[in-house]
This record gives C-alpha cells, sequence and structure tokens, in this order.
C-alpha cells in the first residue's frame, strides 16, 4: 500500500519550529538558550529536530545521542558523538586548537586520540566539564553553535551532569542553542530525568516543548505524502484510530496495511511485522543487531554476524533501503529504538544468551572495536545479559576502571555494585580480580561518595566496618575509617571526629606513610571546637611534617593551612597572611591544586574576618579566575564566590554581589554552597525592604540546613536571617520567641565572629518591644505598664547582657559590632540622671558609626548614624541629629535600602528635623494624637481591652481608632501596623 517508508512531507510542527527558531534568532544576537523538547516515543522528535537542522543553515550543528545499554546508558555517549563527529571534520589537531591552552588531554575521557587523561577524581571531572564548555565557547565564536543531545531518558548520570552544567553555564559561550530531546512515556514517577528537568526548567532562559500527537487532519496529509495519494476515509479511520496521531505508527501501519486483516493488534507486531516483509537473512540480521544495542559499529556488527563483507552488505541493504536501519557514522543506529526493543524482546531465550555470549567474545577478541570506555562497559553489559557470572564479574570490575578514567562515578559505582552482586557466585572471585571483598566494598563506599550517594557510602563503610577484624588488618580498617569519618561530615552526622580519631591510633606511627598523613591532616582540618585547639595544633603539626617527608605536598599544605587557623587570630592578620603565602608556595610547587584552592578561600575568609573588605574580595575574586583555570569552576570555584559575595555586601556594592551570586548558582554548585549563596541574596533583599523574595531564598536554604548537622559559619547566619525576616514581616511575638529558644539552646560564645551578629539582631529586635524606661531605667522616663510581648523581652535583656560580656572581640570587625551592641543594650549598670544618659548614648553611637565608617560598610554605618541620630536629639542638638540624618539618608538612598530609608523619613517627620514636612495634622502618618497613643498600645501586644483599661476609653471608641489606624497605614492586620511602627520606629525615645 506505501509508496514511502517515511512520508517526505513534514507535517505540522508549526509552533515547535517556531520555538526552536525564536531561540536560534537570540542564540545569534549572543543570548544562548536551551530549548526541552519532550514527547512520546513515535511522535517525531527526531524528525522535528533534523528539518530544524536543515533551516539552521548558518549554524554548527553538533548532534549525539544517549544509548541505551539493557537498562543502562552510557557515560558522555552524546558528547563522545559530537567529539568524534567534530574531529572528522576538523581533525584531531583542529579540536586541539580550539581547547584553552591546548591542554587537551582531558578529553581523552570521552575520546581515546587526545591521549591518556591525567589524573582521575573529582577535579578531574570538573576539569572535563569545563574543557567541554571551552571547547563549545570558541566553536560560538566562529558561527552559531547548535548542540543536540537526543534521548535524553536514556542519559546516564554522568552525561545528566554534564548536560545540566552546559545548560546552566552557556550564556558565556555567546552563540550557543542547546536542544535536548526526550521521551515523556518513559519518565516514570522515579525515573532520574525528572528532577533534572524540573529544575532546568526554571532557569531563565530555558524553554519546554512538549511534542503533541497529530490531529487526524495532519495525519491524512501524512498519510497522502506516504502513499502519493489521499487514502480513502475508511482506511484512514483504521489508521488513525490504531496509530491515534503517532507519526512513526501512522508510517508503521501505512507501510503494513496492504495485510488487511493481518494487521498487528500491539505496537511491538506492528513494529516486528514491517521487518518481516525483508528478506530472511536480513531479519536474522536485525535480531542479531538488536542485542547489539541502539547502535551498533560496523566492525562489531561484522564479527558478531560471521558474515563476510559481501554477504553483510547483502543483508544489510534492505534493511537500510527499508528505513529499519540508519548509517550512523561508522555503524549503524534502528531508526526508531522500539523496533529494536520489538526485535530484542521477541528473541527466544537460548537465542538471548548465544548473541549476548557472542557480542562478549568478539569484544574480548577486539575490545578497540569499541572506543574507551564504552568498549569496557559493552563487554560488561553483554556478559551480564549472557548469565555467565565468573566473567560478568570481571568484566564489570575493569569497566568500573575503565569508568574512573572518564571521572564517569555513577558508571564506575554500578560496575562495582554488579561485582559485588556476583561475588558469591564466582568462587575464585578474589583470585580473578587480584583483591578480595572487603577491598571492593572498601572501593564501592569511596566511589559512593565520590558520585554524591553518601547514604550508600556510609551503608557501605559500615558494612565494610563490621566485616573487618580492626586488630588484624588495622591499615584497611583505618582506610574505611577514614571514608566514613569524610561521608559523616558531608552528611552532619556525629561521629566523623571519632572516626578519624580511631583511624590515626590504627596507622602505625613508627614509620611515615601517606595515609597516615592523610589521616592525621583530615582529623586535623575537623577538629573546630575551642576545646579542641590543642589537639588540632598537634596533629597539623605532625601531618605537616609526614607530608614534607614522605613528598605530599597537599598534606603539607593542608596541615600549615590548619595550623594557621588555631594559630592567628584576626588581630594577627599579618601573620596569617604570610603563613597562608608559604602554604601556598608549597601546593604550587607540588601542583595540590585543591590546596591551593583551599590557600585562597581561607586568606580570603581571614581578610573579610578581620574587616580588610576590598582586599578579601581581590583575593576571592582572583581564587575564582583560579579555579576555573584548574577546572573547578563548580566546587572551589562557588566556595570562593561566597567569599567574594560576602565582602561585596559588607562594602555595600549588592547589585555587584547579586551578579556574583547568580553566577555561581548558575554553575549549580553543591547544596550547601548554595544555601550559603542564598544567604548573601537574602540579606539584600531584606535590606531593601523584599521579604518575600527573602523569605524564597530562605525557605531554600532552610531545605538544605534541614538535612545535616553544620557549623556556626552556617547555622548563626541563618539564625540571624530568620529573626530579621520575622521582625521585617512583623512577626514580633514569633521573633522574640525565636531569639529566646537560641538564648537557652545555642552556643553564643565559642565564635565571636558568627556570635557577635546574632548578638546584635536580638538586640535590635529587644530593643523594638521593650519601652526604654523598661530596659534603660528611670534616666529614660516613666516605664508603661508592659505587655505580654515587652515582658518576654525584658526578661531576656539579662541573659543578653551577660552573653555581651563574655563573647571575646578580636579584629576591628568584632569591635564594631561590640560597640554597635553595647549602644544597642545600654550602660551597665543602668544611670539615673537623664542628662548623664544621654551623654553616655551619643558617645556609644558615635563610636559605633566611626568604627563602621572606618571599615567602610555603609549600611551598618547608617544603621548606626539612626541611632546616633537619636542619641543627638535626646540630648537637645538638633543640628547634630540632623547631620546624622542627613548622612544616614545619603547612604541608605545609595543602597536602595527602603525600609531604612522610611524609617530616617518617618524620624525626621516626628522630630521635625531634616526631611520631608509634616502630613495631616502634624502628627506622623496623619495619625491623630489618641490613634497614636493606641498604636503605641497595638505595638506593645496589647488587646482591645487592655488598651481600653490604660487609656480609660470604651472597647469600641478603641475598635474605631484601631481601624482608623489600619486605613491611615494601609495595612490589613494589627501585626501589620505594629510591624509599621516598629519599622519607623514611631515609638523610639527621639
Amino acid at each position: 500500500m506505501s509508496i514511502h517508508a517515511v512520508s517526505p512531507l513534514f507535517v505540522g510542527r508549526a509552533r515547535e519550529l517556531a520555538v526552536l527558531g525564536d531561540a536560534l534568532v537570540r542564540a545569534r544576537s549572543g543570548v544562548s538558550s536551551t530549548v526541552l523538547l519532550g514527547g512520546e516515543a513515535g511522535v517525531g522528535k527526531t524528525r522535528l529536530v533534523r528539518e530544524f537542522i536543515d533551516r539552521a543553515d548558518d549554524a554548527l550543528a553538533l548532534v549525539g545521542g544517549c544509548l541505551e545499554l539493557g537498562t543502562e546508558g552510557l557515560p558522555f555517549a552524546p558528547f563522545t558523538a559530537v567529539l568524534r563527529g567534530l574531529v572528522r571534520q576538523l581533525g584531531r589537531d583542529g579540536v586541539a586548537a580550539l581547547v584553552p591552552g591546548g591542554a587537551t588531554r582531558g578529553l581523552g575521557r570521552l575520546l581515546p586520540e587526545f591521549g591518556e587523561p591525567g589524573k582521575d577524581g573529582a577535579e578531574a571531572r570538573a576539569r572535563l566539564f569545563e574543557l567541554v564548555l571551552g571547547l563549545l565557547e570558541r566553536l560560538a565564536e566562529e558561527r552559531p553553535v547548535l548542540l543536540v543531545v537526543e534521548d535524553a531518558h536514556w542519559a546516564d548520570r554522568s552525561t545528566r551532569d554534564l548536560l545540566s552544567f552546559l545548560v546552566r553555564y552557556q550564556r558565556t559561550a555567546g552563540r550557543l542553542l542547546i536542544v535536548v530531546t526526550y521521551r515523556t512515556d518513559e519518565l516514570h514517577r522515579t525515573h532520574p530525568l525528572r528532577p533534572m528537568l524540573a529544575e532546568l526548567g526554571r532557569v531563565e532562559w530555558v524553554a519546554r516543548a512538549d511534542l503533541r500527537r497529530l490531529t487526524r487532519r495532519e495525519a491524512v496529509a501524512q498519510a497522502a505524502s506516504i502513499l502519493e495519494r489521499e487514502p480513502s476515509p475508511v482506511d484512514m479511520d483504521l489508521i488513525y484510530a490504531r496509530s491515534e496521531g503517532n507519526p512513526l505508527f501512522v508510517e508503521a501501519l501505512l507501510s503494513e496495511a496492504g495485510g488487511g486483516d493481518a494487521l498487528p493488534e500491539s505496537l511491538r507486531d506492528l513494529l516486528l511485522a514491517s521487518v518481516e516483509r525483508l528478506p530472511e537473512e536480513t531479519q536474522e540480521l536485525l535480531r542479531v543487531a538488536s542485542a547489539g544495542g541502539q547502535r551498533i559499529e560496523h566492525d562489531l556488527l561484522s564479527a558478531v554476524a560471521g558474515l563476510d563483507e559481501n554477504a553483510l552488505s547483502r543483508a544489510l541493504r534492505p534493511a537500510v533501503a527499508g528505513n529499519v536501519l540508519v548509517v550512523d557514522g561508522e555503524g549503524y543506529g534502528f531508526r526508531h529504538a522500539l523496533i529494536r526493543e520489538a526485535l530484542h524482546d521477541d528473541l527466544l531465550p537460548g537465542e538471548h544468551t548465544r548473541l549476548h555470549t557472542r557480542y562478549a567474545e568478539a569484544l574480548e577478541r577486539d575490545l578497540s572495536i569499541l572506543p574507551a570506555p564504552r568498549g569496557a562497559i559493552e563487554l560488561a553489559h553483554h556478559w551480564h545479559a549472557a548469565h555467565d557470572s565468573t566473567w560478568a564479574l570481571v568484566s564489570a570490575w575493569h569497566a568500573a576502571a575503565a569508568a574512573r578514567k572518564s571521572t564517569a562515578y555513577d558508571e564506575q559505582l554500578r560496575m562495582l555494585s554488579r561485582v559485588l552482586e556476583r561475588w558469591d557466585q564466582v568462587p575464585d572471585a578474589a583470585e580473578r580480580i587480584g583483591c578480595d571483598r572487603l577491598d571492593v566494598l572498601k572501593q564501592i563506599a569511596t566511589v559512593a561518595h565520590l558520585a554524591g550517594e553518601y547514604e550508600r557510602s556510609l551503608a557501605l563503610a559500615n558494612a565494610a566496618l563490621a566485616e573487618l577484624d580492626h586488630e588484624a588488618d588495622p591499615i584497611r580498617t583505618a582506610l574505611v575509617l577514614r571514608q566514613r569519618g569524610l561521608t559523616r561530615y558531608d552528611l552532619g552526622r556525629a561521629g566523623y571526629v571519632d572516626d578519624l580519631r580511631r583511624a590515626a591510633e590504627l596507622v602505625p606511627a613508627d614509620h611515615p606513610s601517606k595515609l597516615r598523613g592523610q589521616v592525621l591532616e583530615s582529623l586535623s582540618r575537623m577538629l573546630h571546637g575551642a576545646e579542641d585547639w590543642p589537639e588540632k595544633i598537634a596533629t597539623a603539626q605532625l601531618a605537616r611534617e609526614l607530608g614534607r617527608e614522605v613528598g605530599d605536598a597537599n598534606v603539607e599544605a593542608h596541615a600549615l593551612i590548619s595550623l594557621t587557623w588555631a594559630r592567628f587570630g584576626f588581630s594577627e592578620i599579618e601573620a596569617q597572611l604570610d603563613a597562608f603565602a608559604e602554604a601556598r608556595r608549597i601546593a604550587a610547587d607540588g601542583e595540590a591544586y585543591n590546596a591551593l584552592m583551599r590557600c585562597a578561600i581561607s586568606e580570603s575568609d581571614a581578610l573579610e574576618g578581620a574587616g580588610r573588605h576590598e582586599r578579601a574580595a581581590q583575593v576571592a575574586r582572583d581564587g575564582v579566575q583560579e579555579a576555573g583555570h584548574y577546572g573547578l569552576a563548580r566546587t572551589s570555584g562557588t566556595f570562593l564566590a561566597i567569599n567574594l559575595a560576602e565582602p561585596l555586601v559588607s562594602l555595600g556594592r549588592w547589585d555587584e554581589a547579586l551578579q556574583v551570586i547568580e553566577h555561581a548558582l548558575d554553575l549549580a554548585p553543591p547544596a550547601p554552597y548554595r544555601a550559603s549563596l542564598q544567604g548573601y541574596a537574602t540579606d539584600i533583599a531584606l535590606a531593601r525592604g523584599q521579604p518575600d523574595r527573602a523569605e524564597q531564598l530562605l525557605g531554600s536554604s532552610r531545605n538544605v540546613l534541614s538535612r545535616g548537622t553544620y557549623r556556626d559559619q552556617t547555622v548563626l547566619p541563618h539564625l540571624c536571617r530568620e529573626v530579621r525576616l520575622l521582625h521585617a514581616r512583623g512577626e514580633m511575638d514569633e521573633a522574640v520567641r525565636t531569639a529566646a529558644r537560641a538564648l537557652e539552646e545555642r552556643d553564643l560564645v565559642s565564635t565571636p565572629r558568627y556570635d557577635w551578629p546574632v548578638l546584635v539582631t536580638f538586640a535590635r529586635l529587644l530593643t523594638s518591644v521593650v519601652p526604654p524606661g523598661l530596659r534603660l531605667g528611670p534616666a529614660a522616663g516613666p516605664a508603661p505598664q508592659p505587655g505580654a510581648l515587652a515582658q518576654l523581652g525584658a526578661s531576656l535583656l539579662p541573659r543578653l547582657r551577660a552573653l555581651g560580656q563574655e563573647v571575646e572581640t578580636e579584629g576591628d570587625l568584632e569591635q564594631a559590632h561590640r560597640l554597635t551592641f553595647t549602644a544597642l543594650i545600654g550602660p551597665e549598670p543602668p544611670l539615673d540622671d537623664a542628662a548623664e544618659l544621654g551623654a553616655w548614648q551619643v558617645k556609644a553611637w558615635d563610636l559605633a558609626v566611626g568604627a563602621w565608617m572606618a571599615l567602610r560598610q555603609p549600611y551598618a554605618e547608617a544603621m548606626s548614624l539612626v541611632g546616633a541620630a537619636q542619641a543627638a536629639l535626646a540630648a537637645g542638638d538638633r543640628q547634630e541629629a540632623a547631620t546624622r540624618l542627613t548622612r544616614a539618608r545619603e547612604l541608605a538612598g545609595r543602597l536602595g535600602a527602603t525600609p531604612l530609608l522610611e524609617q530616617l523619613d518617618a524620624f525626621g517627620r516626628r522630630a521635625r528635623i531634616g526631611g520631608p514636612e509634616e502630613v495631616g495634622d502634624g502628627q506622623p502618618l496623619g495619625l491623630t494624637a489618641r490613634e497614636l497613643e493606641v498604636l503605641r498600645e497595638v505595638t506593645n501586644g496589647r488587646s482591645n481591652r487592655e488598651i481600653a483599661g490604660a487609656l480609660f476609653i470604651s472597647i469600641k471608641t478603641v475598635s474605631v481608632h484601631v481601624s482608623n489606624i489600619l486605613a491611615k497605614l494601609g495595612v490589613s492586620t494589627r501585626g501589620e501596623a505594629a510591624a509599621t511602627a516598629h519599622r519607623l520606629r514611631l515609638f523610639d525615645a527621639p
């Protein structure tokens, strides 16, 4: 019945072509983008992409597909295909010339033509990702680049990680359009591609397009093009009912429609029927090919089929001509994966085993038929599918080693897991692979950690430790304990220090070894408590000596960095910097890139802690660039972005900080790094009066922190943000309760750098809810009868004062926090004379202002200037109050700190100094004197009945006043009214 196997006419898809076309227009103009193209099997994704490529003749099209291998994909398969295509076009040297710096060894993980790759490890994986991106960037300099990754539903995790990295970071490549296709009907609830698509779908420059089925009208047009005539309505009704508009099914149904009643009842039967019309020798060859996967190399098919070239060509030609197979480079691919699946599923059990055995034997004879590491992984797959336990185990062991060279840790983990699964089925397994089961367990635990499978790594380490004889086998026990300690640390689980201490006890101390140096260095790095300082110093010193003795620059440099943190404080910053410089020299001489990155991280962190924000920012910025050079942009680079954002926030360069944060988040950093970056964005959102944005960011950080136990440098800034957000939203009761819980439960004295901001935040909160007379004594005026909230706040002040006296102060930054805290909390003991109190407050606030000014922190300076202006006005010096107010308004305006500007304007109106004129009858915000009295009581948390009793008016009158207040303030609840009063500091003592 059919004339053409495939419709010559491209039917429908105008909307999808428009989406792709618009994306290409943006790419041509230098705005990179990504299109995620989904659709069920056979709906025409590949045809759409090919039509689009034909129309995008000015773009360089790079196409690679993910390969199914059983139920598992091959690592980096589409990128290997893309690179192979580029080598065919440009030659190896031509591609090498495009790689930044000409350093192509990393590409050897994708194609062996580029040589043996360097060291394995997480850094190697990061460098590979950066190399691929850099290659695309260079290509995009010449012309627009269209990168197509097909069949992403078969992508292994390594491919997904690299693809996600490219999408998130593609804007640096300029004229790059990425198109990703995937089967929507394959994405079951637990499919690993689902969360990736959801995450990428939230990226600003990513668009999603779903290919729908054809309408009946479009299916008729497709059929007419295939048949070169319009089918009869009866035939078309049957075909459309069967195909339900799936273009592939329409094609197949039309191909077999001549069979009448013999039309297949299921898709599998339909697809096999399209094969059965081919010659018998071709069908047999297709059955052989189906066991080889979706794509099979010509040489491998020839070896397995056992045919000479002439016979093989005779059998292949009908399959290619019938569009069952398509020529793909040096091999062949099935026109649709469903055809291969149907053929493979139709094999008899004996055929299945024999075919996979033949593939395995062919690869054993010549593994070079396939590029590395694909050959080793496919060999392992075929022995596994052939149910040969011995060779399945051995080949999986070798495949794991090949996967590691490509930094494909998930595939390495899968192969090693298969070794473990087969272990009991192979009596001489240890002899065959050269290590025992415990070694396999230990290695799987390490690889699981590298692959990010922390829970699995922990379980495997526990299993290994349960089987190990700790006394008889101390070295392996120490190795596993070190691994478990590192994993526990990453998971925020208790016991990591105990594991490392025990590992250190087990490694012999009577002769130097790299293992002992590594264990001691890891232990010293993770001793953070002040009580652990002597042990940290002694352990780091010993690790440093061992590193020097055995020639391990990484251990020596890391140990010196740990020693530096333990020996010097922020008041000894110059000594710190000298020591970090020495560690950097050691690391550079030994090419210890990980230690080099830690040098940059530590130096920038120390500078920021000492209040040297400009230099901290420069060191961090240089470190970010250095991380990119080493291929570590996603790891060390994003950590350094945290260290860059922090001083930029301190310096008031908020827009620049947000750009740094956005760029780092584009790289998809690890979750704890992401939370820290979002924390600084939260600080800016709160300061600029964007509580909804702050809540969104804080919620994301909250999710990360809830999954582990983190250090003060992460937890305490988050606590400050939680309280500040509650304060900004007017949820004063909850804010005070949160502060109360923290004062009761948390250690707020051990890490002064992070303790002082918490104490200052709590002091600001409590001074806003506790009336001056209650917290400063009689010199501040009479104390009104406090409400429940004021009473709770007042009860916390003694504990807060005590902490302020207990926390140490080191360096200019901590001193500025201490001065601010002192000015907020008031003199101790309280002063009896009002004039004396006023003079004390002026001096206290001016000291704080001077400290922040010297540090060049404009927001902190502006906040302190508010207190200084209020103190000057209370002391009767209106001119000095106006001067401070003007300076604060200038700083707040430059920063875009809207809430602070509103507070300053309200203070100016209330005090009638500098700023907008009074409104209404001269009272703030147009409120009457009585309404101000009622609002004061509302702010103190009193009910209408309590307010009525205090002001000697009826409850109904209070209700009327509250309604008027809400209308004038433009708010809808009493809590919002109280928040407005707090924010504008309407009732602070002038």
